[in-house]
């Protein structure tokens, strides 16, 4: 081989990876500098705005439709959320991974937000057991794409209509540690629970050395200064231990199809 054979393999580099926006597939100059979450928020810049938005009223009601579409047959699911950081060879990732292959072999499908780490570990252990493997991606400015486990994936543009999803399809959350992401989906079922806007909804906090410092502060902070209650403390398990987990979200979805 020369060095100008055209069969030669092309070195890959940063512009060779794909890029997903919404139904696009995008690769090196076409990979947009900002994301569509930024460009609806953004409030600088001219006043065109006042003439792109109501457009953009369309796109955000074609994901809804397509996330309906998509996922209306889909039947009792679980939602696992965690850090894309930890990887296969942290404890997280294997909790993640046998915590939803036990929910997926008890017949529901396990919903994550298709990304590496924990949530690769959770659509992998779906399929580990024959279940349904669905991943709701989100266009970001740094990555982008599903982890090579999702069999059912939807990428969205918005992450509130992503959200949606997240809640109108699960029938329950397991969040194991994670970052800022984790915990934005954290407090989000936290309210719709505490406001009544979705019942019968087991959340599940994974790893008590991980989230016992957070529950510590809404108890010595919120609970005392009475911006919560005893009962919004409630509303969630705290837990080492995989059974547990299993139980609660069997108990759950049992009893709302009872």
């Amino acid at each position: 081989m020369t060095d100008h054979d055209s069969t030669a393999e092309v070195p890959a580099s940063a512009e060779d990876n794909v890029y997903s926006q919404g139904p696009l597939r995008l690769r090196g100059s076409q990979v947009p500098e900002t994301t569509a979450d930024q460009s609806l928020l953004d409030s600088r810049g001219p006043s065109d705005w006042t003439h792109e938005d109501p457009w953009r009223v369309l796109r955000i009601q074609g994901e809804f439709v397509e996330g309906f579409d998509s996922l209306a047959k889909i039947g009792p699911a679980v939602s696992i959320f965690g850090s894309a950081r930890l990887n296969a060879d942290t404890q997280g990732y294997q909790d993640a991974r046998e915590i939803s292959r036990r929910i997926a072999a008890a017949g529901n499908a396990i919903i994550t937000g298709g990304r590496p780490g924990i949530m690769e570990a959770g659509n992998l252990g779906a399929r580990e057991a024959g279940g349904v493997s669905i991943g709701l991606g989100i266009e970001l400015p740094f990555e982008s794409g599903l982890n090579d486990h999702v069999e059912l994936g939807v990428n969205f543009r918005y992450f509130f209509v992503r959200k949606t999803m997240f809640l109108k399809y699960s029938r329950g959350f397991v969040v194991m540690p994670g970052g800022f992401g984790t915990l934005d989906e954290l407090f989000e079922a936290f309210t719709m629970v505490q406001t009544g806007k979705v019942t019968s909804f087991p959340i599940v906090l994974f790893g008590t050395a991980y989230w016992q410092g957070l529950i510590d502060w809404m108890t010595t902070t919120l609970l005392a200064e009475g911006t919560v209650s005893d009962k919004d403390l409630n509303l969630f398990t705290l837990t080492d231990d995989i059974d547990e987990v299993v139980d609660i979200i069997g108990t759950a979805i049992k009893g709302e199809q009872q």
